[in-house]
């Protein structure tokens, strides 16, 4: 049972993270409780928006299991390892009103709600004290007023996700009103919310230094706004936005899959945006986002000993969480001769077969460098293979596939040896071909549920996945392509249930 202090979109406090410039997302944060004395200088707001990014950094949307609850749990990529209470709801398609608040592990969707509407309220309290503010270069405010909006724009992303139809606000408003907000129109947020991005992708720089990585580029923006576009089905829209990253950004494909994912190399060319997690920052909700390191026994339990020792020597050890393994389908229908699947599936480790299969991208078994609960590995939120395999995907949808071959093919390059590109598919075989590109290229990175969900199949592919622990086919609806608002906020704001008395279909 979780035990925290509610704060609810309606006592929502600003709260701004301190931090230095200089390596902007590693110091010990302090708070203000009110902004009239502040935003005097550059490094007053830069302060402010560093802040946005801090809360994305809470266990509710970045850490931990974080968003990943509702956007891997499931689909038909990962799974528990074991009956878990925290991802049982979403896995096992029991969700409901009374229990959208267990899938906690120090966030739940409850929480997810408030700090992401503590974004937007402080991001709202940023961009009305900066626009026109002359106590700060126009430089200046071009860089903090793009941050913030797309900060907030990818705020809205979730919420609009997980919810639909949200309460949604753009200026500083006081409590009274904000309690007595209704949902608006899903279409109606994206459709602004894309603007707010185009006009980030405008104001922002295309990279940063070496002090300011992590901070989100204009090439971030663009990337959320071709998902948007991909949501709502704008293809024309969502290749011409992915193209212009393709050919005007500096990222691009790494020659090798797993170099994307070395944890000495976060910063690549293929990382658009990533999380940027700092170790030995004394927080207790950050650094310790997720990992799928390894967590039980060898297969063969009388081994233990043996890999525990030959683990130990190498400064390794049983420390993940076992909540986000590779599913028994995914295991078995990932192709032997793609070269990504010894950095997606890993069934052996030092010579001893595990228990179960991990997914060994995403881990650090460095217990000295990288310790459960204290380490600084990046979470990656967008990188260039999503925005070529988008690209494929909206080409195909306006055109064909004539087209899109070159944008999938080349993501493929480099996952065969000897190169097996497409070609000869009809409209439809591209199509599944890119659920299965996705499925491979970005497994357990945060895409999967959502992507089922857009392409309207989420409910086939649960009822034909075999899952290792749950039995989500006999329990999922077609409403569970949302969440329910949780209902602290109804009861809180009953105008919530105005324009859909049924919590999208849990009533």
């Amino acid at each position: 049972m979780k035990n925290y202090i509610y704060n609810s979109l309606l006592s929502l406090l600003m709260v701004f993270t301190f931090t230095s410039c200089e390596d902007f997302l590693a110091e010990e944060p302090r708070q203000i409780v009110s902004p009239s004395n502040f935003f005097n200088s550059a490094s007053e707001v830069q302060s402010a928006v560093n802040g946005l990014y801090n809360i994305y950094k809470n266990n509710s949307l970045h850490a931990k299991i974080g968003l990943d609850r509702f956007y891997e749990n499931g689909a038909d990529v990962i799974g528990p390892n074991r009956e878990f209470g925290q991802v049982e709801p979403i896995q096992n398609y029991t969700l409901n009103e009374g229990n959208v608040g267990d899938i906690s592990q120090g966030g739940g969707a409850p929480i997810t709600w408030q700090d992401l509407y503590r974004i937007i309220q402080n991001a709202n309290i940023i961009l009305a004290n900066v626009e026109g503010n002359e106590d700060i270069s126009a430089e200046n405010r071009d860089q903090f007023v793009g941050e913030t909006l797309f900060l907030r724009a990818y705020a809205y992303y979730h919420l609009t996700n997980l919810w639909g139809d949200v309460p949604y606000f753009r200026d500083v408003l006081p409590i009274e009103e904000i309690r007595v907000l209704g949902r608006t129109d899903v279409n109606e947020i994206r459709n602004e919310i894309l603007q707010d991005l185009q006009t980030a992708q405008d104001l922002l720089p295309d990279s940063y230094g070496d002090s300011e990585l992590g901070r989100a580029s204009k090439w971030a923006a663009a990337t959320a706004m071709v998902k948007i576009y991909l949501i709502q089905e704008k293809w024309q829209e969502a290749r011409d936005k992915a193209v212009e990253i393709i050919n005007n950004s500096s990222h691009a494909l790494l020659d090798n899959y797993a170099d994307v994912f070395a944890p000495d190399n976060e910063y690549n060319d293929e990382v658009i945006w990533a999380i940027d997690f700092v170790k030995d920052i004394n927080q207790d909700d950050w650094p310790d986002h997720f990992t799928p390191r390894i967590r039980d026994e060898p297969q063969n339990s009388d081994e233990r000993p043996a890999l525990s020792s030959a683990l130990s020597e190498r400064s390794e050890g049983f420390t993940g969480y076992g909540l986000a393994i590779p599913l028994p389908d995914y295991v078995n229908e990932f192709p032997e001769n793609d070269l990504r699947r010894s950095s997606n599936i890993v069934e052996t480790y030092l010579g001893y077969a595990l228990n179960f299969p991990y997914m060994p991208k995403m881990w650090n078994l460095d217990q000295i460098n990288s310790p459960r609960g204290n380490h600084g590995d990046n979470k990656i939120i967008f990188r260039m293979a999503d925005v070529y395999l988008m690209a494929a995907e909206a080409e195909n949808e306006l055109n064909g596939p004539a087209d899109a071959y070159q944008y999938i093919n080349q993501v493929r390059e480099r996952a065969y040896e000897p190169n097996q590109p497409l070609s000869g598919l009809s409209q439809q075989a591209f199509r599944e071909a890119i659920y299965d590109e996705r499925r491979w290229e970005l497994g357990g990175e945060g895409h999967r549920r959502l992507d089922l969900i857009r392409w309207g199949i989420l409910l086939d592919v649960v009822q034909n996945t075999e899952y290792r622990i749950y039995n989500p086919a006999a329990n999922i609806q077609p409403h569970h392509v949302l969440l329910p608002i949780p209902v602290e906020e109804l009861r809180l704001n009953p105008a919530l249930l105005e324009s859909d008395p049924s919590n999208n279909g849990y009533r």
